[in-house]
């Protein structure tokens, strides 16, 4: 039940855009990069950005897109050219790789940065920029887990006030794969979708939220 943010139509060209919003931001600017990333996430440019809007995610430039940002944060500051530059930087690949995974997990772009800030991921420039882009999926995958220890499952099931058999007898989900999915042994987002709607009609949620996004 693997969900991406948007149509895999758009990914190619989001991942170009957001690297070079990062690369221009920070080496045309000369912003700071997690400052600039943070100015990133608090614009409306990030929420239209993780749900697809074509024209952000296809229509606009990156360097467009920091020009936004700017201006949506309220800063006055000379409006410099538009520079995309040939040579990939690791504030380019930094940017790519975050349109991949946003769109590969479908979470948002604030939840992942608790998980992993750019200066951090520059860092793992050096090593992941010239593997397979599974790799690094792999690798926030585990810090996200270490990150966010509780499930989605289990948080909605306390707040409800429901053990884990009372969720199993009403739902007739079995008790066996609702410990799985809350243990993280068993992955809810490539569960049977009919599996996941009756756990969230017995929690009262919708069945997005049951899911690790």
């Amino acid at each position: 039940m693997m969900i991406h943010a948007y149509s895999e139509d758009y990914l190619v060209s989001a991942q170009r855009i957001l690297g070079d919003m990062l690369d221009y931001a920070v080496n045309t600017y000369a912003f700071d990069p997690d400052s600039f990333y943070q100015m990133f996430l608090v614009s409306d440019v990030s929420s239209q950005f993780q749900d697809g809007n074509p024209t952000y995610v296809a229509g606009k430039t990156g360097c467009e897109i920091v020009k936004e940002i700017i201006h949506s944060a309220g800063i006055e500051m000379q409006e410099l050219e538009d520079e995309m530059y040939l040579d990939k930087s690791p504030e380019y690949w930094a940017g790519w790789a975050l349109a991949y995974y946003q769109w590969y997990t479908g979470r948002t772009f604030i939840k992942i940065y608790k998980v992993v800030s750019v200066q951090e991921l520059l860092n793992m420039y050096d090593v992941y920029h010239e593997m397979d882009i599974q790799k690094f999926v792999d690798e926030i995958n585990e810090r996200w887990e270490a990150f966010y220890t509780e499930t989605n499952l289990k948080r909605i099931r306390l707040i409800s006030g429901l053990s884990q058999r009372e969720l199993a007898e009403l739902s007739n989900v079995p008790l066996r794969q609702i410990q799985l999915f809350e243990q993280r042994q068993r992955d809810i987002n490539h569960t049977r979708a009919i599996d996941v709607l009756k756990l969230a009609k017995i929690l009262g949620c919708k069945s997005e939220e049951l899911l690790e996004i």
